[in-house]
């Protein structure tokens, strides 16, 4: 039996119709997506016998976005009146994952499209169009003392930390938190500078205090071993590595059928004890 079910991205099931070959109407199998009054990204799986098929279409609600605004000294999300938020439709979008390959090893992440949509498919643009080939990890902030192992960034083909891809989108109020393996976008002083540079995290102690103030977008679920051996690379004053690793490739693999995602990778007991 062939169906299509709606789940939130907590797993929930939200909504389940009968599928068939061939084209769908989504909003038809699923009038939720246009009768909500309070829109939310969800996912729809196509199941044969119960069994999840294919990768995922996400469902990402064209809301009015809600801007960021700066103090100079961090960053807030004010709220959004019912009035200002206008609900237009829906984007759908094929769910998949990046694969980053490295002079050091791959690293594959899942991308959080229910956390940072605007961002995730701007990074998967980027990543599609070959923007992420032989770029350097330029900054690289490991375990110092008195200070827990901060992160990775990448994606200055210029390798000078002030290179991009010649575009910007604004902040999103992304509360996925900071943690080992959580790759998030990397920013000026201005909310909406975010381009093409990103940054790995190496722990949850070294990157809390970034949660809010940067837009995280995807976890790590495999090549945590990769992640640490950045984590030792050796640097000068300036975080500027002696023999700066490589981003060789990005490309993107379908995701898994929902619910069969691998776990986020958690931060090695090996390292943590150093």
């Amino acid at each position: 039996m062939w169906r299509s079910r709606l789940y939130a991205p907590s797993g929930d099931e939200v909504a389940v119709a009968a599928a068939a070959e061939g084209a769908v109407d989504l909003a038809g199998l699923f009038p939720v997506l246009w009768t909500t009054g309070d829109p939310k990204t969800l996912y729809a799986q196509l199941l044969v016998d119960d069994k999840g098929i294919g990768a995922p279409v996400v469902l990402i609600p064209m809301n009015t976005p809600n801007l960021a605004r700066s103090d100079g000294r961090s960053v807030s999300f004010p709220a959004q009146s019912a009035r200002a938020k206008t609900y237009a439709g829906v984007r759908a979008w094929v769910d998949r994952q990046v694969v980053m390959t490295t002079s050091l090893g791959d690293i594959r992440f899942r991308m959080r499209p229910d956390k940072a949509p605007n961002t995730v498919t701007s990074f998967v643009d980027l990543v599609e169009g070959g923007y992420y080939t032989d770029i350097i990890f330029h900054r690289i902030i490991g375990a110092r003392a008195g200070r827990a192992p901060f992160m990775a960034q990448v994606g200055d083909p210029t390798g000078t930390g002030s290179g991009g891809p010649g575009r910007f989108i604004d902040l999103e109020p992304s509360d996925l938190p900071h943690d080992f393996g959580v790759l998030s976008m990397a920013r000026t002083g201005n909310p909406d500078t975010n381009g093409g540079q990103v940054f790995v995290c190496f722990s949850r102690e070294g990157t809390s205090f970034l949660d809010t103030q940067y837009c995280s977008f995807a976890q790590a679920v495999e090549g945590a071993d990769v992640i640490t051996a950045l984590e030792t690379v050796e640097t000068d004053d300036m975080d500027f590595p002696a023999d700066p690793p490589v981003l060789q490739s990005a490309k993107t693999i379908p995701a898994p059928p929902f619910g069969t995602e691998d776990a986020p990778l958690e931060r090695p007991a090996a390292v943590t004890e150093r």
